[in-house]
């Protein structure tokens, strides 16, 4: 199973994709997708979905996992954030990809054992988890959000499993 995860940013829109095998994860690919900051909303969104349209279609995922927005201090930021988020949930949804959503401390719990960890301790977990792989900033954190969506899937294996015998 290859698993697709996005860290969304207008800006910045960090992806990685790693295959699961069992208990093993393997990193496949990662980058970012980056638009033009003298672009309007709408053009710079239209930059974000072909972009992600292209990662989709060269990796081909079984699932896609997205992490939630946070709130900040600046509500046009944060409104920005969201709709650059919405592009993250749509792109493989019209591809009949399911979408999972993950807050920002379940990932950095799921990668790095605390859910107020820095971004440079995601950074050195993800490269501790899949080998080989240099990912930095907005890729070491969308791999993350891969990361933890595969863990959860096995959990809920696991739980099906248990409920199944019961």
């Amino acid at each position: 199973m290859r698993i697709i995860g996005l860290d969304p940013g207008l800006r910045h829109t960090g992806w990685g994709v790693v295959a699961v095998d069992g208990n093993r994860l393997r990193h496949v690919a990662d980058g970012a997708i980056h638009t033009r900051s003298g672009g309007t909303l709408a053009e710079r969104l239209v930059e974000l979905f072909e972009g992600l349209g292209a990662v989709l279609a060269a990796y081909n995922p079984d699932a896609a996992a997205v992490e939630e927005t946070f709130l900040n201090k600046n509500p046009g930021s944060t409104l920005k954030l969201g709709s650059a988020r919405a592009v993250a949930l749509l792109a493989p949804a019209l591809k009949g990809i399911s979408v999972a959503e993950y807050s920002t401390n379940l990932v950095k719990k799921a990668v790095v054992g605390a859910g107020h960890a820095d971004k440079h301790q995601v950074e050195v977990m993800v490269r501790m988890l899949l080998p080989g792989t240099q990912a930095l900033a907005d890729a070491a954190d969308a791999l993350a959000v891969a990361i933890c969506h595969a863990h959860h899937i096995q959990t809920n294996r696991i739980w099906d499993k248990a409920e199944a015998v019961s």
